[in-house]
């Protein structure tokens, strides 16, 4: 899957949210966003990695107390 297929499927998204809306404006989507992207991303990263955050983190191009505050954020560790 490249990059453009995973726009693609974000702006679909996008375009169903807003539908479903039916007129009434959205707000902190920006937040929204992020919040819905992020957890998934860290979930399927982590499993491809086994675990092993080191190699998670470098994967995604942060930090790897970044990552692990990221990752107790969304309670995918304690």
């Amino acid at each position: 899957m490249s990059k453009r297929h995973i726009e693609q499927c974000i702006r679909e998204s996008l375009e169903l949210y807003f539908k479903d809306l039916r007129d009434v404006e959205p707000h902190s989507m920006y937040e929204m966003m992020m919040n819905v992207v992020e957890r998934p991303l860290l979930e399927v990263v982590m499993q491809k990695c086994e675990g092993n955050q080191s190699k998670a983190a470098e994967w995604l191009g942060i930090n790897r107390n970044t990552l692990r505050r990221k990752l107790v954020d969304h309670k995918l560790i304690k």
